[in-house]
């Protein structure tokens, strides 16, 4: 057995199987953290919904009301009038067509693209590059927008994209090991309320089937699904 293994194997030890609430899975997590960094903490939620089906796919956004722990590299795709209003919002690079031939030719330095709807004909190119990464901007989660200094504040301030997987999965990171746990915790219910605002309307039955928080690199805690809910 790795030494990682090892450490892993110990973890996973301390916890116990069952259902957790959400203000008890949160400080285990911490517990029983052994990574040398600050880790990413993340939540998973497998819902009710057939993503096959047009009508049960979950997507949303959500600013948390703590963060993230990290600011993303915000990359802004504009003409001209709107390049400035974006460096003056932070967005860390900023052009035009000039910068999809870039990202065509490798480029890939951001972590966040938010695009103006005149730019569109040009970024759509780049919807084999950034949609398999999650980065292809949407007017559904506000990237694709007039207001880019909107955009480029949210994203700077935690805004966190979540989208339900094939296998019926929204992966969405909530913060890192270090933050206070009570910060954590809100973050997570920020998530989930959201999550649950955005319930299909043709998903049927229980929505809410599995929750499970993790850090990068420890073993997931199962959390009871009824105690977010009821928040």
């Amino acid at each position: 057995m790795t030494k990682r293994a090892k450490k892993f194997a110990e973890a996973q030890s301390k916890i116990e199987d069952r259902l957790y609430a959400l203000s008890d899975a949160i400080p285990l997590l911490q517990q029983v953290k052994f990574a040398g960094f600050d880790e990413t903490v993340e939540v998973a939620m497998r819902l009710g919904v057939n993503p096959k089906h047009a009508d049960q796919m979950v997507r949303g956004t959500i600013v948390l009301p703590h963060g993230l722990g990290r600011s993303k590299r915000v990359l802004v795709i504009a003409n001209a009038d709107k390049q400035k209003a974006a460096e003056a919002a932070g967005a860390d690079t900023v052009g035009g067509d000039e910068i999809v031939e870039r990202i065509q030719g490798g480029w890939m330095d951001f972590d966040a693209v938010v695009a103006t709807p005149d730019m569109m004909r040009s970024v759509g190119k780049l919807g084999r590059v950034l949609g398999p990464r999650g980065l292809m901007p949407n007017p559904k989660t506000g990237t694709v927008t007039v207001d880019v200094e909107k955009a480029v504040e949210e994203i700077k301030a935690g805004k966190v994209e979540y989208r339900v997987d094939k296998a019926g999965v929204i992966h969405a990171p909530i913060g890192k090991t270090s933050f206070a746990t009570e910060k954590l915790v809100e973050n997570a219910y920020a998530l989930a309320t959201s999550v649950i605002k955005a319930k299909p309307v043709a998903s049927k039955g229980k929505y809410v089937k599995s929750v499970v928080v993790s850090s990068t690199m420890g073993p997931g805690i199962r959390v009871d699904s009824a105690t977010i809910e009821a928040d």
